[in-house]
């Protein structure tokens, strides 16, 4: 009977829906055939240290981060759709000058664009989900979709590198380009079959769950109530601080755990890196809608804090793990990717049940402040690598979960504004 209802539900995506699970899908693939690789390429290349490699890393993230909350915050007043065709340009400009890029100048500056694409891409995509899906439990089914279809992406793309003999290639940065136009394409038929059907069918359900995207009429809020409404949320911002030590620790596997293994001479270390990508994807591939029916009965705090548990768990067996064992590497990979299964499609759905509809662009907006959690993750873990080591890296990542874990368990006792009043 619960796959019969999934299954309904699943034929009620509209057809954006399907482009942006087929959009993430050919993007992302692309992507990770290269994009974890630029830290070895940078120390190969130009003989970084892990400070500096983390700090080119770091930089580009953090300016993305405040462009992304103004983006998304600005979605509500002007439209999804036209900045997201705007951000998609700026992938494929980005993506084809790091393809190009030989200086470390280069670098830094095309890095920098492609963070800012990368995080304005995805708050804008979980907020159009909600604009186009009224039903909150569709919507969460979609969102789930999304971050499934992503990670599939996240599989495949490391394994086609290696057959293509793409794998740590800068040249490779072009198929991404390509992709990303190949989805303008897709979105520019999606929308436009999107404001079609509402103005057919103005009077029925689907014609107000596409209203944000079709220019609303609601008055949007101003600058001044978003920033009030915000700074009133104190669960909120409970939840951003939270979130941000949180990704710092899951972008170590990204950036500080590759810069160790690079730097540690790991046996087969190309091979390793592939491996854990694939792991990390397919793991999430293989349990996500498992772990969602098992886990269907917890709140969504509940759902988080174990996840972190499994994340703390990770930690402390990657700051044990010797430097030469393949599989104790795979292991760790196993158990982070669990808990990520776990805790990050949660969030966006937390996200989504927080937001007031009207201002669903501005909290996810300013759900993007997270990312100053990865933006810092390469710099943080790179100075710890090169003053204290690996194992106090993780050790510190561990100790950080707990924090996480008792922050979540106090922020339903934090106040929230009036919406009602605003």
């Amino acid at each position: 009977m619960q796959s019969d209802v999934s299954i309904k539900r699943f034929k009620q995506f509209p057809r954006l829906m399907w482009i942006f699970l087929f959009g993430s899908f050919i993007t992302r693939g692309s992507y990770y055939m290269v994009w974890p690789f630029l830290a070895v390429i940078l120390y190969e290349k130009f003989a970084l240290s892990a400070t500096e490699v983390g700090l080119i890393l770091s930089g580009a993230a953090m300016i993305s981060v405040f462009t992304s909350f103004i983006g998304s915050a600005l979605s509500d007043r002007i439209g999804r759709h036209r900045l997201m065709y705007l951000t998609g340009v700026l992938y494929i400009i980005s993506f084809s000058l790091l393809a190009e890029a030989d200086t470390i100048t280069a670098y830094v500056v095309v890095m920098t664009l492609c963070s800012i694409a990368t995080s304005l891409w995805r708050p804008l995509t979980s907020a159009a989900i909600g604009d186009i899906i009224a039903d909150p439990q569709t919507r969460e089914l979609a969102m789930q979709s999304l971050y499934f279809i992503v990670n599939v992406g996240c599989a495949v793309g490391p394994l086609a590198g290696v057959w293509l003999g793409l794998t740590g290639e800068q040249s490779s940065f072009y198929i991404t380009a390509g992709a990303f136009a190949i989805l303008l394409g897709l979105l520019f038929w999606g929308f436009r079959g999107q404001a079609a059907l509402k103005s057919t069918t103005n009077n029925q359900t689907i014609g107000k769950q596409t209203d944000k995207l079709a220019d609303s009429t609601q008055q949007p809020a101003t600058r001044r109530q978003i920033i009030t409404v915000l700074w009133q949320d104190k669960l909120f911002q409970c939840l951003i601080f939270a979130n941000i030590i949180c990704m710092f620790i899951y972008a170590q596997m990204d950036s500080s755990l590759i810069q160790y293994l690079t730097r540690a001479d790991a046996p087969h270390l190309l091979e390793l890196i592939s491996a854990m990508i694939f792991t990390n994807a397919m793991v999430i591939i293989t349990t996500q809608f498992l772990l969602l029916k098992l886990m269907s009965g917890f709140s969504i705090t509940a759902r988080i804090q174990f996840g972190l548990v499994l994340l703390m768990i990770s930690q402390v067996w990657l700051a044990v793990n010797p430097i030469d064992l393949f599989w104790g590497w795979i292991g760790a990979v196993i158990i982070i990717s669990l808990a990520e299964t776990i805790t990050f499609p949660t969030m966006n759905v937390h996200i989504d049940r927080l937001a007031p509809q009207h201002l669903r662009g501005a909290y996810f907006g300013a759900a993007s402040f997270y990312e100053f959690g990865f933006a810092f993750a390469p710099l943080g873990g790179g100075i710890m690598l090169d003053h204290f080591g690996g194992f106090w890296l993780f050790m510190s990542c561990a100790a950080l979960s707990v924090l996480v874990i008792y922050l979540y368990g106090i922020s339903d006792k934090l106040p929230r504004p009036n919406f009602e009043r605003l």
